[in-house]
């Protein structure tokens, strides 16, 4: 079946009982059993809910992975994963990466005894060079990587993984399932903020985790149930209503972005734009490779915080806020929102500066969105 079917069917006639064409909203903590060892296969909704499970499943389906799980939010999901390790281990991690994934790896799961090394996951040296024999048992992937949209060769980091008998863990927000698939190209764990592409809507928060082997599948299930960060009823069905449309969404928004950033790239006002869908990008043919899209998210400099503050202060269809991936265009100021918690000597080092801008392309037309970005920068 087709991406595009099974992501029009989410949540499709999953009850049997009444036919319904939706999968209701099953707002209930607890089941009632019919008899003294007997089960319906539900009994606390902390542990399993009718409307969580059918987000979880079609999850599951469209990275084809073994199961899927909801989590509360994407941080929620992630906090998930790194519980599988424990203290003494190591794990490289993208070094161009979501301020708030590093937040959590240094003030929440360092004082664990969980250590992380920051690499350019890009370049396979130095990931080979990061290795920790006998301690590093993951690599933690971005790709693109958010805000500068490096793209790391997925088969050569997986194979390396495997060779030295670490997990490969990948983030893949940027792209979704509807663009790329890390499971099939043989990564372990894949994650999501359900938050951003998937709702699509800026209207819920959530998370994703999908794992690649039953092994795997039975200590995320274990940890999910056990700390509670599940996804709730209401907001599982607002990410079934908005995966139905993953599709064509994310073809209007990534064609969007293309038109944007070729009109950047062209722009004497701008000193770079970083967007893997344009030739030059250093990550063009890798993600051509790995991946069937580009993706709605661009990145560009220019020529300084004056100009930053300027084009974040007049934009008009353009929205300046925090988070991506919904219909509405936004635009964030890295160095101050998304990664303020990165210490400085780290986001000058990987290039998140002052004068780096981010634009989440939404579904407006692409020409309105070029004169909002051209008047924002007149005279």
């Amino acid at each position: 079946m087709k991406i595009e079917t099974i992501l029009a069917h989410a949540g499709l006639c999953t009850d049997s009982t009444t036919g319904a064409v939706s999968t209701p909203i099953y707002q209930t903590a607890t089941f009632r059993h019919p008899a003294l060892g007997v089960s319906t296969g539900f009994d606390y909704s902390r542990t399993i809910n009718p409307t969580r499970l059918a987000l979880e499943k079609v999850i599951a389906e469209l990275e084809s992975g073994d199961r899927g799980f909801a989590f509360a939010s994407g941080m929620a999901a992630i906090s998930a994963v790194l519980m599988i390790f424990k203290s003494g281990d190591h794990l490289i991690v993208s070094d161009d990466l979501y301020g708030g994934t590093y937040r959590i790896f240094e003030k929440i799961f360092r004082q664990f005894g969980l250590s992380a090394t920051y690499a350019d996951t890009t370049d396979l040296g130095a990931v080979r060079d990061a290795v920790i024999p006998g301690k590093t048992r993951a690599i933690f992937i971005e790709t693109p990587t958010n805000p500068l949209m490096k793209i790391t060769d997925l088969n050569e980091a997986i194979a390396l993984a495997r060779k030295n008998g670490m997990l490969t863990i990948v983030d893949n927000t940027f792209m979704t399932p509807y663009l790329q698939r890390p499971l099939e190209l043989g990564a372990d764990i894949v994650v999501h903020s359900g938050t951003k592409f998937l709702g699509g809507h800026n209207d819920v928060l959530a998370g994703a985790v999908v794992t690649r082997s039953a092994e795997l599948s039975d200590r995320i299930g274990f940890i999910q149930n056990a700390t509670g960060g599940i996804l709730g009823p209401q907001d599982s069905w607002l990410v079934l209503r908005g995966l139905k449309t993953l599709a064509l969404r994310l073809e209007k928004q990534q064609e969007n972005a293309r038109t944007v950033a070729q009109w950047l790239e062209k722009n004497d006002k701008i000193k770079k734009v970083y967007f893997p869908g344009l030739p030059d990008h250093p990550g063009h043919r890798v993600q051509q490779k790995q991946s069937s899209g580009f993706g709605a998210m661009l990145s560009f400099r220019v020529p300084d915080s004056g100009w930053a503050e300027r084009i974040i202060n007049r934009v008009k269809i353009i929205t300046f806020a925090e988070s991506l991936g919904g219909v509405e265009s936004l635009i964030t100021y890295p160095v101050r929102q998304t990664h303020g918690d990165i210490p400085a000597e780290m986001r000058e080092k990987i290039g998140v500066t002052d004068d780096l801008l981010r634009l989440s392309v939404g579904i407006e037309h692409s020409d309105d969105l070029i004169r909002d970005l051209e008047q924002a920068m007149a005279d």
